[in-house]
């Protein structure tokens, strides 16, 4: 069993708990999954399978879209509404539409982030959320994260006494902290804030039309049913593509170079999905040493 299996994760799991059930469902140990999602956020999480499981960095590495909901009034130790409340300042005068839109466009482009002490970061081999659980503070490194396009999607509302609300739509690059950037929303408008709701509606190009649930994946295997798994072609969308012949395949299949100047590559910078008779072969790139040639990166097929 090969390819890729777009599932809905419900709210309450880890990305590890539906990776651990899968692997039962399926009756296979070759599952991964291609970017985590919290426990408290719901949506599309590419599911990796058999040789699907060599192409799990390109789907973590891939954009996400994502709705949900930012609050004004209040902050958190998890900068979601999971968290303890940690510092408020009550919304006595709420921003205008245009302040408020104002500023979320600023945040679009190249923006400088500080993770969550509530997150999997690193710092000196342990991760932040460890020095969180046992009340230490150590300084966090700063990460640069792509905001494609950040936009209120509902007027503000107050749902309880001080604070005020409203839903945004958010397309990013990989390692992008929604939390902190509802956080730093919040702080451009002079506010305590935190994100009070997420759900992921797109990842890797797998939209939420696309996906089941475990529940559904169960179901179909008792019938013997694959219909839920999708070939590992559809992960490789966001790279260019190149069809190669016959004497081509014979190089590449055998882990060969690949001379530039006997391809159609419109972007020699990039990664390069190699394709034999509508079949993803491996992915190649330019040779860091021979600018002349491509070289594999990754072997996906050979037989």
């Amino acid at each position: 069993m090969d390819g890729i299996l777009p599932l809905w994760k419900e709210r309450g799991m880890t990305s590890h708990d539906c990776v651990f059930k899968l692997r039962k469902i399926l009756h296979t140990k070759k599952v991964g999954h291609g970017g985590t999602l919290d426990p408290d956020v719901d949506g599309v999480l590419p599911i990796c399978i058999g040789k699907g499981t060599k192409i799990i960095e390109y789907l973590q590495d891939s954009g996400k879209t994502y709705v949900g909901e930012i609050t004004l009034g209040f902050s958190t130790t998890t900068e979601d509404a999971s968290g303890e409340i940690v510092a408020q300042s009550v919304v006595e005068t709420a921003p205008t539409l245009a302040e408020i839109d104002e500023i979320m466009e600023q945040m679009v482009g190249t923006i400088t982030q500080v993770p969550p002490m509530y997150s999997a970061v690193k710092v000196n081999g342990k991760r932040l959320y460890e020095y969180a659980r046992e009340g230490l503070a150590v300084e966090r490194p700063k990460r640069q994260a792509e905001i494609h396009y950040f936009k209120r999607t509902s007027e503000p509302v107050v749902k309880q006494a001080g604070t005020l609300s409203w839903t945004f739509e958010v397309g990013c690059g990989k390692g992008t902290y929604v939390r902190t950037l509802a956080v730093d929303t919040g702080a451009k408008l002079g506010y305590q804030a935190h994100m009070s709701d997420l759900t992921r509606t797109g990842s890797a190009g797998f939209t939420a039309n696309e996906c089941v649930t475990l529940q559904e994946v169960a179901e179909l295997m008792e019938k013997a049913d694959h219909s839920f798994l999708l070939p590992i072609e559809r992960s490789v969308t966001m790279f260019e593509r190149l069809d190669i012949s016959d004497q081509q395949y014979q190089i590449v299949r055998n882990g060969g170079f690949l001379a530039l100047d006997e391809l159609e590559v419109t972007d020699e910078s990039g990664m390069i999905a190699l394709f034999y008779q509508e079949r993803l072969i491996s992915i190649y790139a330019q040779h860091p040493t021979k600018q002349a040639f491509l070289k594999p990166v990754k072997v996906l097929r050979n037989d």
